[in-house]
């Protein structure tokens, strides 16, 4: 499709979605029509929602200036197809293929490049904003809408929805090399993040990306990867029968195409399809390989939140009824280990996931780099951080309720200056709230956007029930 035509469908995109919202009748609930989510909390059924149909493309990638024109609702698992056709990638690639970048950038991502490129929005350089008012305006770091972009991250659809994003991208290996350093003591662990976050490599080799698994107490596997474009060896392949959680235990070293590490998590929803037996060789053998990907997990959950068979048989059986622990937060660095030797100790749930991230640093005013703060989810800049992500459900024990664990959860992540992710439940009052996620930020950009309140305050849309 030519770059005209391209241009003429995105402006027909963009015009049925504000056609949309002034369809829905003032007080009414403003959601997006969209077929797939990756949130994890109650969202209740709106009459109509916006459309969004025509805004699932790549408009443009330029491999010269590394740059890529983006329309808000297209997934990454579409975007990435379009750049590593270039040899290149987003800055961050979030693991989950359905995972889009508007969703992204306005709900935030995270993933093992995080540690040197920060979170999705902070490759943003300029995007268009449907507000509440119902006018887009294009917002950049400076000029007229600069409180907007830097308002947007983390405002989870409350103060518009992005139409089209401006990106920067990076080379992608065409394989990436990756070694699997096995640590017992979870103090060395924090150790080598500090160390590898500072000089960028480990033993005289860059590192690209790092992550890594926390299997239980004493044993964690931190992984750093390196994106190779001139060597092309035999390389893995955890789209079959191998599951490449498991291989972290088993390898010190090993390869993976580079499409294959952005979507390694994907195939099988990190470890959780083990939940539905999709791990059991005979299960896996039967199960189609265009069907081992996290949005077909995620249906599963969703029919079962919504009919509760699974919860039903787990009555008859005479076992405890379950809450959903469903979280990723961040701490900083220096309390990892606190957290983590806390989360062991309270919560019974294995494996967890351990990403680093600072947020981002760019050139400034003299040549001097500095990281800018985004008030809506305020990150130190400067500080290195880990994302820490656990995914499941645990038995409600006698004497509690269920949510107790997420509250305790909360607790203690607040305790040791983290934060939290809000894709998932989320417990706070609104005094809370509004400390931890810049509530007097979000609400003069609101006024100014959307004075008549036509989009879900964001408290309502993370914590209202």
């Amino acid at each position: 499709m030519g770059p005209h035509r391209q241009l003429v469908d995105h402006a027909a995109g963009v015009a049925r979605l504000r056609e949309s919202l002034a369809a829905i009748p003032a007080g009414d609930p403003v959601r997006l029509a969209k077929a797939t989510t990756n949130l994890f909390r109650p969202r209740g059924r709106a009459p109509r929602g916006l459309d969004v149909s025509g805004l699932t493309r790549v408009l443009h990638v330029d491999p010269v200036a590394r740059v890529a024109e983006v329309q808000g609702m297209c997934t990454y698992e579409h975007l990435v197809e379009a750049t590593a056709a270039h040899g290149l990638m987003p800055l961050v690639v979030p693991q989950l293929r359905t995972i889009t970048l508007g969703g992204a950038v306005s709900g935030l991502g995270i993933e093992a490049t995080s540690y040197r490129n920060g979170l999705p929005h902070e490759s943003v350089l300029e995007l268009d904003v449907l507000t509440g008012s119902g006018d887009v305006v294009t917002a950049r770091p400076d000029g007229e809408h600069a409180d907007l972009f830097a308002a947007f991250p983390n405002s989870y659809g409350s103060l518009g929805y992005a139409t089209r994003l401006r990106i920067e991208l990076q080379p992608l290996g065409r394989q990436v090399a990756l070694r699997h350093l096995h640590l017992s003591d979870l103090g060395e662990l924090v150790r080598l993040v500090a160390r590898v976050s500072k000089e960028r490599s480990y033993e005289r080799q860059p590192v690209d990306a790092m992550d890594g698994v926390v299997f239980g107490p004493g044993e964690a596997v931190l992984t750093l990867a390196t994106f190779d474009s001139d060597t092309v060896s035999p390389a893995s392949d955890y789209t079959g029968q191998d599951v490449y959680y498991r291989s972290l235990q088993r390898y010190d070293r090993d390869r993976l195409s580079g499409v294959d590490y952005l979507w390694r998590w994907d195939t099988d929803w990190f470890w959780c399809s083990g939940a539905f037996g999709a791990q059991h060789p005979l299960v896996r053998r039967a199960w189609p390989r265009r069907w081992r990907r996290s949005d077909v997990y995620h249906r599963i959950v969703r029919l079962e939140n919504r009919f509760g068979v699974a919860a039903a048989i787990d009555r008859r059986r005479g076992l405890p009824e379950r809450e959903r622990v469903v979280q990723d937060v961040e701490v900083p660095l220096e309390r990892l280990e606190e957290f983590v030797g806390w989360f062991l100790e309270h919560v019974p749930m294995r494996p967890i996931w351990l990403c680093p991230l600072r947020l981002r640093e760019v050139d400034g005013p003299g040549g001097a780099r500095a990281a800018r703060s985004w008030p809506l989810y305020p990150l130190e800049p400067g500080r290195t951080y880990v994302n820490v992500g656990f995914w499941g459900t645990v038995p409600i024990e006698p004497g509690r309720r269920d949510g107790d664990v997420n509250r305790m959860i909360e607790d203690q992540v607040s305790a040791l200056d983290g934060h939290k992710s809000l894709y998932s439940d989320a417990c706070y009052d609104r005094a809370t709230f509004d400390r931890l996620y810049g509530g007097p930020a979000w609400r003069a950009v609101r006024d100014r956007y959307d004075p008549s309140g036509r989009f879900p305050t964001m408290y309502d849309k993370v914590c209202g029930r």
